[in-house]
């Protein structure tokens, strides 16, 4: 027999089994992110072995980084197509079978495909799972949520810093690998712990399908004319097929695409700071392990800055108006690297790496919640996976002209200045831009409530209106083009 409730869709828990899911995203992001900055350790023992350059070298990271981000589409259509848990699963092997792999490379292109490619794309079909689900379990705490979850990357980075030294300084570079690979698979454990939500979900769903499918066919026989219409449709091409599992529609969202252009911009000098951190300090005369300490302060400021921006983000005063708060986190961050020149002694790299670990991690907390805020949990999934395609390039991009910058001038503040200007730059953008997508939202549903009330005032003035008026209001606003265009159609079957 039917489960009791099952005509209807359950609403978020908000709590219960959606705190092991938590864990399990907290787990799962970790990775995702600390894994690439983590594996930087192994470069130099791998640049004299393969006897190839830096950069050469620092393209393994930049190429997972990058696929991680630009795998983003396939992991939505996949996590649309099956759910969040046998893809992360699935992500985790892939992870641990690159890693593997990655052990018994004889070249530099072959670490490119293993490394790059293969845990690249594994890391992919670990995050956006990861960050989907929670929207599902969560709605009023969803801040809080996304906030902890999001902690998962400046603790797995604390913790795999030391890992990685002791693992090189025991096992070599070749050891490491396979010791990691095997760690790696534990995003399948996470993976496991994703339980689908709500048995009724997926029947209402077909339940409405269904039925919308039998109102479509009872109007279009109704009308006649449309039955070749009906045939033309059922027969879907190839960007139909993917649109059930992308929803390109969202190009047409505005609050969307104002996010999507301004952390495009934003990621520009995203990370760029983080890679050069320690090569600055060292550049200022600041020995290796004090220089290696800077990441350690930044990763445990930033291992609490995002619960608790999720807490602020989560409050009454903050949640309605979470966009500027996320506009704010971003041009903050800018800020703090365009001061960072001004710190020269090890005392101001402190008070850098402080204030930029808090700006980044506020920055972390909000950066998949507010896009979840415009768009919706139903179309939450397609709008990571198209905003992740849109990010890698400039993901990619960012380190390496940072790196040129350096190269050019022969001193790191002029890629600390571009990294700030461009985050302030999208900080303004992104403020200016919600602003006024607020105003016109509030405008739009103004509108909106005249239109329902303009008919109920019509409908006293004369009889003759008063059964068009009745179907206006039934239909929606959407449809008034429809009515005008249909009016003579109406008469003449009323006629009939």
């Amino acid at each position: 027999p039917a489960a009791a409730g099952a005509g209807r869709a359950p609403g978020p828990p908000d709590g219960g089994w959606g705190w092991v899911v938590v864990f399990g995203a907290f787990i799962s992001i970790g990775f995702a992110y600390a894994f690439p900055k983590g594996l930087a350790i192994f470069f130099k023992e791998i640049q004299d072995f393969f006897g190839t350059s830096y950069s050469e070298i620092a393209w393994v990271s930049s190429i997972m980084l990058a696929t991680t981000y630009g795998a983003g589409p396939i992991s939505s259509i996949l996590v649309n197509r099956y759910g969040s848990r046998p893809v992360v699963m699935a992500g985790g092997l892939l992870c641990g079978v690159g890693m593997i792999s990655a052990a018994f490379c004889t070249s530099i292109l072959q670490l490119y495909i293993c490394v790059g490619f293969i845990t690249g794309f594994g890391l992919a079909l670990n995050l956006q799972p990861s960050v989907i689900i929670i929207g599902k379990y969560f709605l009023k705490r969803r801040p809080i949520a996304n906030g902890l979850a999001m902690a998962g990357s400046p603790v797995m980075l604390c913790t795999l810093a030391p890992l990685n030294q002791f693992l090189f300084d025991n096992f070599g570079w070749r050891g490491s690998f396979l010791i990691l690979g095997a760690i790696l698979l534990n995003c399948c454990v996470a993976g496991a712990l994703f339980r689908p939500i709500g048995p009724g979900t997926a029947l209402v769903k077909t339940q409405v399908t269904e039925e919308g499918k039998d109102a479509l066919k009872g109007k279009i026989t109704e009308d006649g004319p449309m039955d070749n219409k009906t045939e033309d449709e059922g027969e879907k091409d190839c960007f139909e097929k993917v649109n059930q599992y992308l929803d390109f529609s969202l190009f047409k969202h505005r609050g969307f695409l104002i996010y999507l252009i301004g952390n495009v911009l934003m990621f520009l000098g995203f990370f760029a700071p983080i890679v050069f951190l320690a090569p600055y300090a060292k550049h200022t005369g600041i020995d290796e392990y004090s220089a290696a300490f800077l990441l350690s302060i930044l990763a445990i400021v930033d291992m609490v800055a995002r619960p608790a921006t999720g807490i602020i983000a989560n409050s009454r005063w903050v949640r309605p108006r979470i966009q500027y708060f996320f506009s704010f986190a971003i041009a903050f961050n800018g800020a703090c690297h365009l001061l960072c020149p001004l710190a020269s002694s090890y005392t101001g790299l402190i008070v850098y790496s402080s204030f930029f670990g808090l700006a980044f991690g506020m920055v972390c907390a909000m950066l998949f919640e507010t896009l979840m805020d415009l768009v919706g949990a139903a179309r939450f999934t397609s709008a990571v996976g198209l905003v992740t395609i849109a990010e890698c390039c400039t993901i990619l991009l960012g380190p390496p002209i940072g790196g040129i910058l350096i190269d050019t001038f022969g001193d790191y503040k002029y890629m600390f200045i571009k990294c700030g200007a461009v985050m302030v730059l999208a900080g303004t953008f992104l403020f200016i831009m919600n602003y006024y997508n607020y105003r016109m939202l509030a405008k739009e549903e103004k509108e909106r409530k005249a239109k329902e009330e303009d008919p109920k005032s019509v409908r006293t003035e004369n009889e003759g209106k008063k059964n068009w008026n009745k179907d206006s209001t039934q239909d929606g606003p959407e449809l008034e083009p429809l009515r005008e265009k249909g009016e003579g159609l109406k008469k003449e079957m009323n006629g009939t």
